[in-house]
């Protein structure tokens, strides 16, 4: 995952709500024209890996997990020969990269893309699932010296895959930050920033001649931060919203009622801008952060939980765009786990729905979904400490739970059945738990301020068993009520990311307010 560069800026950007409007049946004409993948004809919901992870799990256990999870469509910042070994005969669909560092080989010698492509696409393809080729990664915005090399490097990618008769199921193509797009709201008066003019068309007519897509990586999260008091957290969480707060686009009169589908179809009217009117947006990035300091409040893992869960929930919809209602783009989230060994600040080491031992960060609620990211298989999650803790911050989370978190921590006591092991560590899980589970394990109860976590594994051990445990110990058991997660419900960069939005309030008195 590359940082976009932080001077990217966008002009004021304006939204129109009318009481009186409605929705025009007829508002698209792009919609005809836009091709079908052959790959994927539904939407789907992937995940971006990256591994700059503390003890990562094996190629071969984080296989296992993905299946476990029922995850299909993964994206990979690299061409890990281990873990697309260990792919072989899942059908997971696999994206696999070129990173940026290698542009220059890769964009300046044909023979280098064909030997990139009999090492990391022949030798595995198809026992592997290889469906895409991510070239680089926001190179217009992170390495705008490589922007000549990256057309280079696709073409001369793709003519290896035709080489090797591969190019109608390998499709190339690479990942854009927001940034590319400016003036995007209202969608309809979108375009490119014309700084790139030179390389994104040639770029979409070989995405168009190709039938590849083109990438982009959206985050409502960095609109929703450089915006603050102009656009509501609400639109950018996939909240439910009262007909005043949806945005109108004045000059199609369609309705928004989230961010992502605004930035997807500033996409579609950009690339209509170039007369490229057949290719279709796929997001290679979304997502929200569960943790940041004091200049990022909005992560926490409330948020993070409420965006990835409405996320899923509106793909899984296939409710389209407003511009595009018959073709929902399908989404790779960042991203699986939390990659801890990222440079600061905290919230990017925070996107993960999972450690890297593989248990949840939080557990999305997404009913309706199947066994999609059913990391509960037991329907039974259990909150305790996390390891590495200092025993002065676990103290202080352990004297809330028991105080003003009113967690039953009576079988802590001396002579209890939990008072061992007699350590700060196992008091706190015990606590942490017993709260949680009071709290019907509603999110955001398993934090205590970063030093809890949330595990499938029931935590009981002799005749100490914790709450919610389904272990029967020597004693009656107190039986705490919660809230069973539902049947099918799920676990689930930098600011120059979003949009600068100035969003107005056009009433029928045709005077111009303040949105919100």
């Amino acid at each position: 995952m590359a940082v976009s560069n932080m001077s990217s800026t966008f002009p004021l950007l304006f939204f129109f709500f009318s009481t009186l409007l409605l929705i025009s049946a007829s508002s698209s004409s792009l919609s005809h024209n836009v091709k079908v993948q052959e790959q994927d004809k539904d939407p789907f919901v992937g995940f971006n890996i990256g591994t700059d992870v503390t003890n990562l799990l094996s190629p071969t256990e984080l296989v296992k997990f993905l299946q476990t999870q029922k995850v299909n469509h993964v994206r990979l910042y690299d061409a890990d020969p281990e873990l697309l070994k260990a792919l072989a005969k899942t059908k997971i669909r696999v994206i696999i990269s070129v990173p940026n560092n290698q542009l220059l080989a890769i964009g300046s010698s044909n023979s280098t893309a064909a030997s990139w492509i009999g090492r990391n696409v022949v030798a595995y393809y198809p026992e592997t699932f290889i469906t895409a080729i991510s070239v680089g990664d926001e190179v217009l915005t992170t390495v705008p010296s490589s922007a000549p090399l990256l057309l280079p490097a696709i073409e001369s990618l793709y003519n290896a895959l035709v080489a090797s008769n591969l190019h109608t199921q390998i499709k190339v193509s690479t990942p854009h930050a927001a940034s590319i797009m400016l003036d995007t709201f209202p969608p309809s008066q979108a375009y490119f920033n014309q700084t790139w003019h030179s390389i994104m068309l040639p770029l979409l007519q070989f995405l168009s001649k190709t039938g590849s897509p083109l990438m982009m990586n959206l985050y409502p999260y960095y609109v929703y931060m450089q915006n603050k008091g102009v656009v509501p957290l609400d639109n950018c969480l996939f909240e439910p919203l009262t007909p005043s707060k949806e945005m109108v686009d004045p000059n199609t009169l369609l309705h928004y009622t989230n961010v992502l589908d605004a930035m997807v179809d500033s996409a579609y009217v950009s690339m209509k801008n170039l007369n490229v009117t057949d290719v279709v947006v796929l997001v290679t990035e979304s997502g929200w952060p569960s943790r940041g300091d004091s200049k990022e409040p909005y992560a926490t893992i409330d948020n993070a939980d409420t965006y990835n869960s409405n996320l899923i929930k509106h793909i899984f919809d296939r409710s389209g765009t407003p511009l595009h209602p018959e073709m929902t783009p399908s989404v790779y989230i960042y991203e699986l786990f939390n990659e801890d060994l990222r440079s600061p600040p905290i919230s990017e080491a925070s996107w993960g729905l999972f450690y890297g031992n593989s248990t949840p960060v939080y557990l999305l609620h997404v009913s309706g979904s199947g066994t999609f990211l059913a990391n509960d298989t037991t329907n039974q999650t259990y909150c305790i400490a996390m390891d590495g803790v200092d025993a002065k911050t676990l103290q202080a989370a352990l004297d809330w739970s028991c105080g003003p978190g009113r967690a039953n921590c009576s079988e802590i006591q001396p002579g209890e059945s939990c008072y061992q092991p007699n350590n700060v560590k196992g008091h706190a899980s015990f606590a942490f738990n017993s709260y949680y589970q009071k709290e019907g394990r509603a999110s955001g109860s398993c934090d205590f301020k970063g030093v809890a976590m949330i595990t499938t594994t029931d935590p009981s051990h002799g005749s100490c068993i914790f709450p919610g445990s389904k272990k029967v110990g020597n004693r009656t058991q107190t039986v705490v009520n919660s809230t069973q997660v539902a049947a099918g419900e799920a676990t689930s960069r930098s600011l120059s990311r979003g949009f600068y939005v100035s969003i107005m309030i056009l009433v029928t008195s045709s005077m111009l307010l303040p949105f919100w």
